[in-house]
C-alpha cells in the first residue's frame, strides 16, 4: 500500500497506528504504481464499478449463448425462475453473478476482479449489497479499494490464478475479496473485515480448476454463482464477531499450500475433474472439431 504489505496483520498495523481507513493505503499505493492522482485512480474505479454493472445489466439482458454452446442464458433463467429458493434477494445475487460471468463467455466486457474466470463475483455482490442497503457509489469504491488490497495480498502468498492454485485460486480469491469489501461497505471493524476473508478461504480451500474443452465456461459459471453466496455467508458470519479461528494470513498460506501440492491437471489444464469425464471429453472433442471447421471456412 504505499508499502505493498506483505500480510495481513501488517495492513491491520499499519491503519491501527496511522489511525487510517482500510482502503487509505491502497490508495496511496495504487498512485504509487500508476503515477497517478488520487482523482485519477478514484476515477478509475468509478469506471470499472460501471463497466460490473453494466455487465450485469447486459447478461440479465442481452442473448447469452456462446460459441461452443454451453453458456445458454443461466443467469436470465435464475432472475426469472418463479421458484424461489430463499428470497426474492439471493435470487438476484445469483443471477447477477451468472449474468456477468456469462458476459466474459460470451466475448462481452468486464472488469477481471482479480481474474476474467472469476468476473461474475464481485458484480453480483456489490450490485446487490449497494440495492439492498442503498449505498452511496463512494462506499462501493471505498469498498472496491479494500478488494483490491485483499487481491494484493492473496496474489502475493498463494497466487490468484487458476493455473497456479487452482479453482481455489480464482473464485476463492474473488469471493474473499467480495465478502471483505460486504463487510467493509456495512461499517464492520478490520478485524471482522479479515475474518470474513479468513472464512471465506476456508471454505473455498482445494477447489480445483478444471474446465471443460478448457473453455472458462463449465463449471467456471455455475462456480462464480456459488462463490458469490459463500461471500455472503463469510460476511453474514464474520460481522456477528465470529472469530474464524486460524488467522487470515494463515488461511491464505494454506491456500497457498495446498494450491502447490495440487496436481497438474487440476490447475487449468482440463485433463482433470469435469473435463475428464465421458461428457467433458464429448464436448471437448466436438468443439475442437467446430474450430477446425471455422478455420477451414476462413481459408
Amino acid at each position: 500500500m504505499a508499502i505493498l504489505f506483505d500480510s495481513f496483520i501488517e495492513w491491520k498495523t499499519y491503519c491501527e497506528e496511522k489511525q487510517r481507513e482500510l482502503f487509505k493505503p491502497v490508495v496511496a499505493y495504487e498512485m504509487v504504481e500508476k503515477e497517478a492522482s488520487q482523482e485519477d485512480i478514484l476515477a478509475g474505479l468509478a469506471k470499472a464499478y460501471s463497466v460490473m454493472k453494466d455487465a450485469v445489466k447486459t447478461g440479465l439482458t442481452d442473448d447469452m449463448t456462446s460459441v461452443s454452446g454451453m453458456v445458454q442464458n443461466s443467469g436470465k433463467k435464475v432472475y426469472n425462475s418463479p421458484i424461489t429458493v430463499l428470497s426474492p434477494e439471493f435470487q438476484k445475487l445469483i443471477a447477477r453473478a451468472l449474468a456477468a460471468k456469462e458476459v466474459n463467455s460470451c466475448m462481452g466486457r468486464v472488469v477481471a476482479a482479480p481474474t476474467a474466470g472469476a468476473s461474475g463475483i464481485m458484480p453480483g455482490v456489490l450490485v446487490t449489497l449497494q440495492e439492498l442497503h442503498n449505498l452511496p457509489d463512494e462506499k462501493m469504491h471505498e469498498a472496491l479499494l479494500v478488494a483490491a488490497g485483499i487481491a494484493l495480498i492473496m496474489e502475493k502468498k498463494s497466487g490468484i490464478a487458476g493455473a497456479v492454485g487452482g479453482c481455489q485460486a480464482e473464485t476463492g480469491t474473488a469471493a474473499a475479496m467480495s465478502a471483505g469489501a460486504i463487510v467493509y461497505a456495512l461499517g464492520g471493524n478490520i478485524d471482522q473485515v479479515f475474518n470474513a476473508v479468513a472464512i471465506t478461504v476456508q471454505c473455498m480451500l482445494g477447489l480445483v480448476c478444471d474446465p471443460v474443452a478448457g473453455l472458462v465456461e463449465v463449471p467456471c459459471i455455475v462456480r462464480n454463482a456459488s462463490a458469490a453466496a459463500i461471500a455472503n455467508s463469510s460476511a453474514q458470519i464474520a460481522l456477528a464477531s465470529v472469530d474464524a479461528i486460524i488467522p487470515v494470513d494463515e488461511c491464505v498460506d494454506a491456500m497457498g499450500e495446498v494450491g502447490a501440492s495440487m496436481e497438474d491437471r487440476y490447475k487449468e489444464t482440463a485433463l482433470g475433474g469435469l473435463a475428464a469425464t465421458p461428457t467433458g471429453k464429448a464436448i471437448s472433442k466436438r468443439v475442437l472439431i467446430s474450430d477446425i471447421d471455422i478455420l477451414d471456412s476462413d481459408h
